[in-house]
């Protein structure tokens, strides 16, 4: 009986150890002020603002990567969809070069942060 309840109990701990583990890893949900930019005129042209808008839709539905640019900081985020094999939502591709706030999960690898879009204000 006490090897039943040793084992048991030892499965438990594993068990939520592993949750721990598992939640230290998940993606912090993060909300982002700034001004979402087609990354291609934007970082190879300089190209931004009101003059850019149109420009900067047609690049966003043709697929080229959106990096949000936060208010302040200048920081940059390459918006990714809310899920894989998706297209950035429809709401944030008509308010390119407009000031939003974007809420999602944020990702950081080789030095390039990521967002998922999951809404926009």
């Amino acid at each position: 009986m006490r090897g039943i309840f040793a084992t048991g109990l030892a499965a438990a701990v594993a068990v939520g150890l592993g949750a721990v583990v598992l939640a230290a890893d998940a993606p912090a949900t993060k909300s982002i002020t700034g001004t979402p930019e087609d990354s291609f005129c934007w970082a190879g042209m300089g190209a931004s603002g009101p003059s850019h808008k149109k420009c900067a839709i047609g690049c966003a539905k043709a697929g080229i990567p959106v990096t949000l640019v936060e208010k302040g900081s200048g920081d940059a985020y390459v918006l990714l969809p809310p899920k894989n094999a998706e297209a950035l939502p429809s709401d944030l591709v008509a308010k390119m070069e407009d000031e939003v706030t974007v809420t999602g999960k944020e990702f950081s690898k080789g030095g390039i942060k990521y967002l998922t879009v999951e809404s926009v204000k």
